[in-house]
């Protein structure tokens, strides 16, 4: 039993990473408490300790039971009061917003998240009142810094409505199908600051970019001026405008009042010593974002080149992204003598409602989109499509996995960094959203999976090399997806590699770690290519 701390599905997925919030006059607080009693107990053991023992954690997987997640309103003297709401219904505390502006302002997810409730609380006995209800048939976004009161009291959301997402105050839209609205930053009397990528109605494509923009009755302003992906923060008059280039390295940081630059805060950090070649471009019949990255000493006309897909691929993850250092490690990959495609298709965020949602039921249409890009871009790209690996971490790693087995007959090699393999395995509020419930309808997991039949292709299918990296101390995406699917390739007699990492979690921190994985990895693919040979 938890108080004041966001349980494990709030943290993970719903990004509300507290459990606590003070009110306008700091006199009481609203106070989660988490009872994590029925959520099943999972054990996180280290093989290369025995004498450790395992670290037990309550993990609530697809279908199985949540923690029970209450609110209780707690004055400074320690008296509680339960905020009741139709939580059998709702079980899901996805936001909780408390200003001057409105009563304590809550935003409840039922469990298949196609309905969502906007319910005021009043903080003396506890009681709600609905404001708003919204239904949708794939799922419900969940959006920072959204809901919350305007200052003269009316609802600000950001809602899919006409094909868009759009910024709504009260009941009326005030942006449309030109801008895909990502983040509430600000809300002000007389605006409220945003950020948004171009939507499908923008007159000038700009693939991966993400602006700041003033919003008001009277029209949209943009804040940010240069290419880039932009976010702000903004109090006393002072807007702090972060700004990310691909020509440089880092951040930049300007500091306006009224529109105009008055400071900049420096940056000392070290230059990496590595500038991506990068093109950003759309490819297939799709026209799916991708970055397509180069050595740093090709010359053109000097032939083909071996291609590397480094996708991530899925839902909430951004890869094409019009900045420097999200390309670092794929450039170091270009300059090992690869041709390096990044593609988001769909399922990933930043377009629209409607490429977000058409994975709904179906991740394999993921795989589908990295093919499609692949082949659109080998007619202006030198792709050697005869020599196709892709490599990827935590969904990326489930698509290289996928890859490899699905489509043999354009991939190569495949490595699977801390892939997910049996969604069944991953956690309620995630995968539920795609795949629905598997007590209630486990087609679309037997689908998606890379350990049942569906996943695993015919036995005359050409055996890829894949490469299998799993650290043995992840409390996400645990190894048991590692272990399941070599057991599943062992069996139908696929060979394939596994390289476990000991008291590496589901990322890797460990610098000399970190730096020794990807030399296996630059290894393991040549290896698998040919690329070594004299």
């Amino acid at each position: 039993m938890t108080y004041g701390l966001a349980e494990f599905i709030a943290a993970e997925e719903m990004s509300r990473s507290r459990g606590f919030w003070w009110s306008p006059g700091s006199d009481r607080l609203l106070v989660a408490r988490a009872d994590d009693a029925p959520v099943r107990r999972w054990w996180i053991a280290d093989p290369a300790h025995p004498e450790t023992e395992p670290a037990r954690v309550a993990y609530p997987a697809a279908g199985t039971a949540n923690a029970d997640v209450r609110l209780f309103v707690v004055t400074l003297d320690g008296e509680r009061t339960e905020v009741m709401w139709d939580r059998a219904r709702y079980p899901y505390l996805a936001r909780v917003h408390w200003s001057s502006a409105g009563a304590p302002l809550l935003l409840v997810q039922s469990r298949d998240q196609l309905s969502q409730l906007y319910l005021a609380v009043d903080p003396d006995d506890g009681s709600t009142r609905m404001v708003h209800a919204e239904e949708d048939p794939q799922w419900l976004e969940l959006f920072p810094g959204a809901p919350s009161w305007s200052p003269s009291g009316r609802l600000v959301r950001i809602v899919d409505e006409g094909g868009a997402r759009v910024l709504a105050v009260g009941e009326r839209p005030l942006t449309g199908p030109q801008l895909h609205v990502r983040a509430v930053l600000d809300v002000a009397d007389d605006d409220v600051l945003i950020s948004a990528s171009a939507g499908e109605a923008a007159a000038v494509p700009e693939t991966g970019e993400v602006h700041v923009y003033r919003v008001n009755e009277l029209g949209v302003e943009r804040v940010s001026t240069v290419a880039g992906v932009h976010s702000a923060v903004r109090a006393g008059g002072l807007t702090v405008l972060v700004s990310a280039t691909l020509d440089q390295p880092g951040s930049s940081v300007q500091v306006l009042r009224d529109g105009k630059q008055v400071a900049t805060v420096a940056s000392y950090a070290h230059h990496p010593g590595l500038t991506p070649r990068v093109t950003l471009t759309e490819g297939g019949a799709r026209k799916i974002p991708c970055a397509v990255l180069l050595p740093t000493d090709y010359e053109e006309g000097s032939g083909p080149l071996p291609v590397l897909l480094d996708p991530y691929g899925g839902p909430h993850g951004q890869r094409v992204l019009a900045a420097h250092n999200p390309y670092l490690t794929s450039q170091w990959f270009a300059d090992q003598g690869f041709a390096v495609i990044v593609a988001d298709g769909r399922g990933t965020p930043g377009r629209s409602p409607a490429w977000e949602k058409e994975i709904r039921r179906d991740f394999t249409l993921t795989l589908d989109d990295q093919v499609d890009a692949l082949q659109g871009l080998a007619a202006t790209f030198p792709l050697d499509l005869e020599r196709v690996a892709i490599r990827g971490w935590s969904y990326g790693g489930y698509l290289a996995g996928l890859a490899v087995l699905r489509r043999p007959d354009v991939f190569h090699a495949g490595v699977a960094g801390a892939p997910v393999t049996d969604w069944r395995l991953y956690d309620t509020h995630y995968t539920e959203r795609y795949l629905g419930n598997p007590a209630e309808d486990p087609a679309p997991y037997a689908l998606s999976s890379l350990v049942t039949e569906e996943g695993l292709v015919a036995p005359e299918v050409p055996h890829r090399p894949l490469m299998i990296v799993h650290g043995l101390a992840d409390d996400n995406v645990v190894v048991a997806h590692a272990l399941r699917l070599s057991s599943a390739l062992l069996a139908a007699g696929r060979p394939h590699e596994v390289l476990p990492l000991s008291g590496v979690t589901h990322m890797t921190p460990q610098e000399q770690v970190a730096e020794n994985l990807l030399l296996l990895q630059v290894d393991f693919l040549k290896r698998s290519l040919g690329l070594n040979r004299a």
